[in-house]
């Protein structure tokens, strides 16, 4: 659709300085310089209340499923209150909040009081709770961080987690219903007490060295680390990000926004954007599954985004929707200026499905962005400052950051690694001396893990395209090594939209296999099959059957050598699960867990167990 022009949207990063080392690394940096940041995120709070006071900062649906909103003066004063009462409690760094809840009013405001006060808070993964009922994770994490005080927005719903794991002599507080078993106040008592000049003597005393929150790491391989967040980070990031999108500054932002805020793109990056920018965040209680789009999609029918963020398997749902859906449509598009997908990489069929309904609506593409940072970032290291762009790319380094590319491995396998500096890169881990000094390298720079390559070698100022995660390529017992993220991405591209994401297999043996985590809707099509049809009965159709057998003929046919060659493939059942740690918050799959949690299904995929249906291409049959 080149000859449609896209919707205003300007962007404000220049040309990138790219250096050589001696070592063969490369130094690369934009050369537009950094603006000035504030001290403190939290003073943007009471500037926009003085300014915009019955301004919505954060909105939700209540029981009624009628929006409840909070102003800026109502967060303004609830901050004052709530930071009161906790540096009565002394509370410290050594003894911060913890929130088992997700995303919520009351969750906003003690995050806001605990900035109030200078008091660091822990936003904790509500599964750590809920689904989990070893409380492992949940028991780790307290146990490191030592909080004096855990809220919890309903206590009758985490009562076995507060029961099970907070320790007896750390107070409560909830937001509503006692648990059961637990002694515990109300937030209202918090909310109740009168501020004094102690509190604005704390929130003057904090500057861009103290620690505003810590955010967990995933725990993906070993139990979650504790991130240090500090002022500075999340402030000169947030200014980061402004530079690359100047837009944001032109009117408040709207938001409809569901991404976690215990994960650093929902809590840092678009709760922040909200605060900095005086805009309206509205809670979105939907997820990327078959059952919370439905949600999703009922509050975007109401609420029309500025911006809109989610993550590929949210915006596969919404691009089908929009199709098929008018209302969703006029309202979608009404004052939308840029898309925002992270968390994996987003397929080009699903991006040219969005700008097919923006044109076919509007008359005009709506902007679609990406980046590349991580929880150590806060989060934003790479963002896409340009309009025409395709699916793969994360764009150019933001203002103030300054990468290093290090070769990683050799021949094939070689690949450049990307390391960090710049003022919004974590201090390190708390009470993690060792892990934190593990992560950065002798020149300060933090390793991060994640491979990028030039878009373009011969312009650099094009920007970089992700290249997958170092620790997940691996070799076949060939010695060749195996780029899991590419070629992730090609077997999702080449079976859409039946395939819905995949786990790479063949770690130390002799060919490559997929396990398909298929999507069901577009199968149950494919057969002709109702909503109430059994799984099984979907996957065993010949249709669907067919499909699948002749995605691996082709996949195989389109691998230029053993480690780009599909040689087998079944479908993951039952699909990955959030409960196990399969799947993110984010609703990504974390390839080690799946990996290590179906051991005997990969053993049964090479082996051809008559348990599991293979497919395996006729030319390896017949030889």
């Amino acid at each position: 659709m080149p000859a449609h022009t896209y919707r205003r949207v300007s962007f404000g990063v220049g040309p990138l300085e790219v250096s050589n080392d001696r070592n063969g690394s490369l130094r690369v940096r934009s050369t537009t310089p950094l603006g000035p940041y504030p001290d403190r995120v939290i003073d943007r709070l009471f500037e926009h209340a003085a300014t915009a006071p019955e301004r919505t900062l954060v909105a939700r649906r209540g029981p009624d499923r009628q929006w409840q909103h909070i102003s800026y003066t109502q967060a303004a004063a609830a901050a004052r209150s709530i930071g009161e009462a906790l540096l009565a409690r002394g509370l410290s760094a050594e003894r911060p909040v913890a929130i088992l809840s997700g995303n919520s009013l009351q969750h906003a405001l003690v995050a806001l009081g605990c900035m109030c006060a200078g008091v660091p808070y822990v936003p904790v993964s509500p599964a750590y709770s809920l689904l989990d009922k070893s409380y492992g994770k949940l028991r780790h994490i307290l146990s490191m961080l030592t909080p004096g005080l855990v809220f919890a927005d309903d206590g009758a719903r985490f009562a076995a987690a507060l029961r099970e794991a907070v320790p007896a002599d750390v107070e409560v507080v909830v937001g509503e219903t006692p648990p059961a078993g637990r002694t515990s106040i109300s937030l209202n008592e918090l909310i109740a007490t009168m501020p004094t000049d102690v509190v604005e003597r704390a929130r003057a005393a904090t500057g861009p060295g103290t620690i505003v929150k810590f955010l967990c790491t995933s725990g993906s391989t070993k139990m979650p680390k504790a991130v240090i967040n500090t002022n500075r980070m999340w402030s000169s990031n947030l200014v980061m990000e402004t530079a690359a999108w100047p837009f944001l500054a032109e009117e408040p932002p709207v938001f409809i926004d569901w991404l976690p805020w215990h994960h650093t793109f929902g809590g840092n990056q678009n709760f922040g954007l909200t605060l900095f920018h005086g805009g309206s965040l509205y809670i979105d209680d939907g997820k990327p599954t078959t059952d919370g789009m439905a949600t999703t999609l009922a509050n975007l029918r109401e609420i029309s985004p500025t911006v809109y963020f989610n993550v590929p398997k949210g915006w596969e749902e919404i691009a089908r929707a929009l199709e098929q859906d008018a209302e969703l449509r006029a309202t979608f598009y009404h004052r939308l200026r840029m898309q925002f997908y992270a968390g994996a990489a987003l397929e080009q069929p699903v991006w040219d499905r969005l700008h097919a309904s923006a044109v076919a609506h509007c008359g005009e593409r709506i902007v679609m962005n990406t980046g590349l940072g991580m929880t150590e970032t806060a989060p934003s290291a790479l963002m896409i400052v340009e309009t025409e762009v395709m699916a793969g790319q994360i764009g150019v380094p933001l203002p103030g950051m300054e990468l290093k590319l290090v070769p990683v491995g050799d021949g094939q396998s070689r690949k450049l690694e990307v390391r960090y500096r710049g003022p919004n890169v974590t201090p390190g881990y708390w009470r993690a001396q060792e892990q934190s000094a593990e992560a950065f390298d002798e020149e300060g720079f933090f390793c991060s893990g994640d491979a990028v390559r030039w878009l373009d070698p011969e312009d650099p100022d094009r920007g970089f395209v992700f290249d997958g995660r170092v620790a997940e390529d691996f070799k076949l017992n060939t010695g060749t090594w195996v780029s899991v993220g590419p070629l992730r991405q090609r077997v999702i591209a080449a079976g859409s939209p039946y395939v819905g994401d995949v786990v790479v297999t063949g770690h130390d043996r002799h060919e490559i296999g997929v396990l398909i985590v298929p999507n069901l809707a577009a199968c149950r099509q494919l057969a002709g099959a109702s909503d109430d049809t059994p799984v099984t009965q979907v996957y065993a159709h010949p249709d669907v059957a067919a499909m699948f057998g002749a995605l691996v003929e082709r996949l195989y046919a389109d691998g230029t050598g053993s480690a780009s060659r599909v040689a087998r493939a079944a479908l993951l059942d039952p699909p990955p699960s959030l409960a196990t740690g399969e799947v993110t918050d984010k609703g990504s799959i974390n390839q080690r867990i799946v990996l290590a949690q179906r051991a005997a299904t990969v053993e049964a995929l090479y082996r051809g167990d008559t348990t599991l249906t293979v497919w395996v291409p006729r030319s390896i049959v017949a030889a």
